[in-house]
């Protein structure tokens, strides 16, 4: 169970150019991509989970974001990149602990999260998950780091302002591959 100062942000601004389209919307075991990657979250009870989109943005069928802890807000200029979408949900997000799971990362497992949030909530560090030494997601970032994120150069990447901000990352090593896999491609939905 994740402590309820846990909020997430869920980048879900992007164009999708090599996917096609409407790739959060794309058909995994009978539901919606995005739909897998808020039930992740919410099944590991994390508090609040601000899914950070592009203006005009629908998600029929997507029905976690019926779940009233779930908020939606828009970037109104998401062709800056992902971490303007992260500069957005950060700014909105509130909590202790913020998590960052891009929106395009299904299979990570619920447990993974509330494990990557725990390492966070006892040590107050930037933690990044690592699967056979390979980092992926979520990132769990400390509140106090959010104000000085959401003033970088929103064209940087998390990574990127991380370092810029000097901050020591912690590895938590899990033995979920879906820290590792992102959907770029409709090949990238298969088992």
């Amino acid at each position: 169970m994740v402590e309820s100062s846990v909020v997430a942000v869920v980048p879900a601004a992007g164009q999708s150019s090599r996917f096609g389209s409407r790739k959060l919307l794309a058909d995994l075991d009978g539901a919606p991509l995005l739909q897998h990657t808020l039930v992740s979250l919410l099944d590991a009870a994390v508090a609040r989970i601000v899914v950070v989109t592009r203006a005009g943005d629908t998600f029929d069928g997507v029905a976690a974001l019926a779940d009233p802890r779930v908020h939606v807000v828009v970037n109104p200029d998401p062709a800056r990149g992902m971490f303007s979408s992260i500069q957005i949900g950060l700014a909105a997000a509130g909590g202790r602990v913020v998590l960052v799971l891009p929106a395009d990362m299904p299979f990570v497992a619920a447990d993974t999260v509330a494990a990557v949030v725990a390492r966070a909530v006892t040590t107050g560090s930037v933690i990044v998950p690592a699967h056979h030494g390979r980092r992926g997601h979520p990132i769990a970032i400390p509140r106090a780091l959010c104000d000085a994120l959401a003033s970088l150069d929103p064209a940087t990447t998390l990574k990127d302002g991380l370092a810029a901000l000097q901050q020591p990352i912690v590895l938590a090593d899990v033995t979920d591959p879906g820290v590792l896999r992102d959907v770029d491609v409709p090949g990238d939905l298969a088992p």
